[in-house]
């Protein structure tokens, strides 16, 4: 059975793009051996603590759940052209190659989706950088379909199968 993890890296607890990336988890799910419930890391919640030094148990549990993903959605939206400083801060905290064992996958939220190939490719070069095996394509919203990203999910995940069982099932 594949672990699967979905990393939210909007500014705000339980947002839409959180919602969203729990869906294309489950659909990437149901491509996989993976179980229907992903396990969910909202970077939101952890708020303040991402930049104390003794950051407490909540962050070393986050830091934890990634790391022992075998996959790893990470959903961002896009902040003046790439990822959040969220995302970063947290990823910062990851040592050298800590993604090592991790199929990755990325995911972001984008205003216009002629300006959204910049984020998709920084994302997977910073996955890449931690070591993760980052699966292509990766998935890419507008924030218009962030209400109901039923139909551009499902697509998605209908061409990213191939690539994700492949990987999963060499990562393993």
């Amino acid at each position: 059975m594949t672990r699967i993890t979905v990393l939210v890296a909007a500014p705000d607890a339980h947002s839409p793009l959180r919602a969203a990336a729990v869906r294309a988890a489950e659909a990437a799910a149901g491509h996989t051996a993976a179980p229907a419930a992903p396990h969910v890391v909202d970077l939101a919640e952890l708020g303040p603590a991402l930049l104390a030094a003794d950051t407490g148990r909540d962050v070393v549990d986050a830091l934890a759940a990634v790391r022992g993903s075998e996959v790893l959605l990470v959903a961002s939206p896009q902040v003046h052209g790439s990822y959040t400083g969220l995302l970063k801060v947290f990823l910062d905290r990851l040592p050298e190659l800590g993604l090592g064992h991790t199929v990755a996958v990325p995911m972001a939220v984008v205003d216009d989706l002629r300006n959204g190939r910049n984020i998709e490719e920084d994302l997977r070069v910073l996955l890449a950088d931690l070591g993760a095996w980052v699966v292509e394509p990766g998935l890419l919203l507008s924030r218009g379909e962030l209400a109901d990203p039923g139909g551009v999910v499902a697509a998605w995940a209908e061409v990213a199968a191939p690539a994700l069982r492949e990987a999963v099932a060499v990562s393993v």
